[in-house]
């Protein structure tokens, strides 16, 4: 590498903390093992030296990884984000949420599935009026139906992260029960449990038929048109199989009144 093209890459590195760090690195290590080459000190000093050059990576690695852990929104510079927005206003609670629906994502989409994380990171922002608006209690209390919980497990952290409380019912009788002795600010199920493959419709159906007008949400397996269109005339608010589609669907749900 010349001195033009190390120029250029120092430059490039300085423009955010983390290539700071980078650079700081390679300078000490650099200025070090030239040091040891170059110079004609003593055994106690080369000793010492070589301890250094042993030692002064795993050093970096801790420090690095207490970094991430304890101040990661701090290791990046606006224009590492193609938003710069979300740089200024990503909180840890926002940043968690915003991992977990991209692992949501990432998991029904397989691991070549596209994951737009600056759509993910607008979600999350967005989601963030309904703690500004300070609704009521139940407002931010789903009640979650389905027979396999652990197959929702990011997307219910994802809601979770930015204040939502939810509670898990396994079947349509439980939900029925639980819906008759508290108010929830909206309600998510599957559609197929081991009571009928068309459950989501049957406590649609039997919710309406009592009066409950609680916002409902299907999250199932299909995302075709038809089904979409089904769910809204049978008196749903959506239906989708994409975790962000819920998430921006609920969130605006609970912050519409």
């Amino acid at each position: 590498m010349g001195e033009s093209d190390f120029n250029r890459t120092a430059v490039s590195l300085s423009k955010n903390p983390l290539g700071i760090i980078a650079l700081f690195i390679v300078l000490v290590y650099g200025m070090a093992s030239l040091s040891l080459v170059l110079s004609n000190m003593p055994e106690s000093d080369f000793r010492v030296m070589l301890y250094f050059l042993i030692l002064f990576p795993v050093v970096v690695l801790f420090v690095f990884v207490w970094l991430v852990v304890r101040h990661n929104a701090k290791l990046f510079s606006p224009s590492d984000f193609s938003n710069e927005n979300n740089y200024v206003y990503l909180t840890r609670d926002q940043t968690a949420a915003a991992a977990y629906l991209a692992v949501a994502s990432t998991k029904d989409q397989g691991v070549n599935g596209k994951i737009d994380i600056g759509n993910i990171a607008d979600l999350v922002l967005e989601s963030f009026d309904l703690s500004r608006r300070r609704p009521a209690d139940w407002k931010r209390h789903l009640l979650w139906v389905d027979d396999f919980p652990d197959n929702n497990i990011y997307e219910r952290k994802a809601f979770e992260a930015i204040g939502i409380k939810i509670s898990i019912s396994t079947s349509t009788k439980d939900a029925l029960d639980r819906v008759a002795n508290k108010k929830f600010g909206a309600i998510i199920s599957d559609m197929g449990r081991r009571e009928g493959p068309r459950e989501g419709y049957v406590l649609l159906e039997a919710l309406r038929s009592r009066g409950y007008r609680t916002p409902f949400f299907i999250y199932a397996g299909s995302n075709l048109s038809e089904h979409r269109r089904e769910a809204l005339d049978r008196g749903a608010q959506g239906s989708t199989n994409d975790p962000q589609d819920l998430f921006e669907m609920v969130t605006r749900e609970l912050m519409s009144t």
